[in-house]
């Protein structure tokens, strides 16, 4: 949590009281097969030239190529990062943004990451890919900020859908829906789009449009693809640059991304 330093990687000490971040509440849903991938693309770098490339570089360099193989721009990742060695559950939860964050705590909590409104719009867009868990959005469908009523900012046909995969009481915990409702598999800019036509998953990711500060930009990346790409390439450029760790004295390279390495 202290930046683009692979410290999500690391998994809590057995018989630790204290946890790794990866086991904090808020990223108890990361896929599994994420995490192994990094572990195969790590092992594999250590055979060829050992030591050399740190598990930050392979997370960033895996986020990459994942927005482009989904159809999204291949941009340029720098290099040389070194490990966190700091890794705590206990500081996730305010560093992180939420499914019920209002647009003005998003605005401040990437401002506290030197990342303007802008940004944040742009950096939202990576919701046009993905999914979510029923928990994240189900206070939407049925009792929105205590009224007993659905969100009114929701339109009604995905409204009527979303509770027919996610009831009120006994729901499952594996149930998720796409963020992106119209094309939920392709990076493309779709997402703002659907924030205009009220097809929003999330409320943080709704309220963009509604908010005057961020409304604008929502509006013009849903007109101009190329430029979301653009904008995205150089924000993800930016997002990568926060907290980068060189030398031992502020970090490692870890072999096992999982395991510190001293």
């Amino acid at each position: 949590m202290k930046g683009c330093d692979g410290s999500i990687l690391i998994s809590t000490k057995p018989g630790s009281k204290q946890w790794a971040e990866k086991d904090a509440e808020d990223n108890k849903d990361l896929a599994v097969e994420a995490f192994n991938s990094i572990t195969k693309a790590k092992s594999l770098l250590e055979t060829k030239c050992p030591g050399v490339v740190s598990c930050a570089d392979i997370l960033a360099i895996a986020a990459r190529d994942f927005v482009h193989l989904a159809g999204g721009p291949y941009y340029p990742v720098k290099k040389g990062r070194w490990d966190g060695k700091l890794s705590l559950a206990s500081r996730v939860n305010l560093k992180i943004p939420h499914a019920n964050s209002t647009v003005n705590e998003l605005i401040k909590l990437f401002a506290s990451k030197g990342l303007t409104p802008d940004d944040l719009v742009v950096l939202s867009g990576a919701h046009t890919i993905g999914f979510s868990h029923c928990k994240n959005f189900v206070n939407r469908l049925y009792d929105y900020k205590g009224t007993k009523k659905p969100d009114p900012s929701i339109d009604p046909r995905l409204l009527k859908a979303l509770k027919m995969s996610c009831p009120p009481f006994g729901r499952s915990g594996s149930v998720v829906a796409p963020f992106d409702v119209t094309t939920p598999f392709l990076f493309d800019n779709a997402y703002y789009q659907n924030l205009e036509a009220k097809l929003g998953l999330l409320s943080s990711d709704q309220q963009l449009f509604f908010d005057p500060r961020t409304k604008p930009m929502v509006q013009a990346l849903a007109k101009d693809k190329q430029r979301f790409f653009q904008a995205f390439s150089a924000a993800m450029d930016k997002m990568g640059s926060i907290g980068v760790k060189r030398g031992r004295k502020h970090g490692e390279k870890r072999k096992d991304c999982s395991v510190h390495a001293f």
